[in-house]
């Protein structure tokens, strides 16, 4: 029993290893986004961090619409991030976990 439980600790680490090995990787996955009219445009990773911002100069001139534009541009490259970030993850994870009877947590 032992055995098996020290080969399940090692799968264990083995996917915790996987995971965080995964999680580097996704700093270096760039998502662009651009709005509607191309006047934002921004790249954040697949960890949502937010890496460039690129304004066309005639929003500059209205505070509200820049904001707008910002908000849903940001938004929808957060959003893609995300379900970029969260399959990746949940392929790490389910790729290192050891076969465990009743835990089928990854279908």
């Amino acid at each position: 029993m032992f055995g098996d439980l020290s080969g399940m600790m090692d799968k264990l680490k083995d996917a915790q290893k996987k995971v965080e090995e995964t999680k580097v990787r996704l700093n270096t996955v760039l998502i662009d986004e651009a709005g509607a009219d191309g006047k934002i445009k921004v790249t954040v990773t697949a960890n949502r961090e937010v890496k460039a911002i690129r304004i066309d100069e005639t929003l500059l001139n209205d505070a509200e619409e820049l904001e707008d534009y910002l908000i849903l541009t940001l938004n929808k490259a957060i959003k893609r991030a995300s379900e970029i970030h969260e399959q990746e993850m949940a392929a790490a994870a389910k790729n290192g976990m050891p076969n465990i009877p009743g835990m089928d947590m990854f279908k």
